[in-house]
């Protein structure tokens, strides 16, 4: 089962120029995005692969107004708990402990731990 990360992001049009281009890049990978009521704040529904997806294009466009989501969403990847960087794991095949950590930015001792558990349930 996909973990499905929910990420609060305040004052997101006003923030970004081109934001309409950045919505339909983000809703183009398959995420959920809505504005919260009548506020100016908007809410991101997505997966990991998704969330990396994005990073990787936020930085592969330099738009200098949509660098601060692609930070936001980095800081996403160090709040992952071991059920997360489990089901990641599991997905993913012939899965180091260097390859973990980069994908992730988890410490060395989660990603031993993960693996560690991953090799128990084989």
């Amino acid at each position: 089962m996909e973990v499905i990360l929910t990420i609060n992001l305040p004052a997101f049009v006003r923030r970004t120029i081109k934001a309409y281009a950045l919505k339909a890049h983000i809703r183009q990978l398959g995420c959920d995005l809505n504005r919260i009521g009548r506020s100016r704040n908007w809410q991101l529904k997505a997966n990991f692969s998704q969330i990396q997806a994005l990073v990787k294009l936020i930085e592969q466009e330099q738009e200098e107004s949509w660098l601060w989501l692609g930070k936001l969403l980095k800081r996403e990847y160090q709040h992952l708990n071991h059920d997360n960087l489990l089901a990641l794991a599991i997905r993913l095949d012939n899965l180091t402990v260097t390859a973990l950590m980069a994908l992730t930015d988890c410490t060395l001792a989660q990603a031993r731990k993960v693996l560690d558990e991953l090799e128990d349930l084989d």
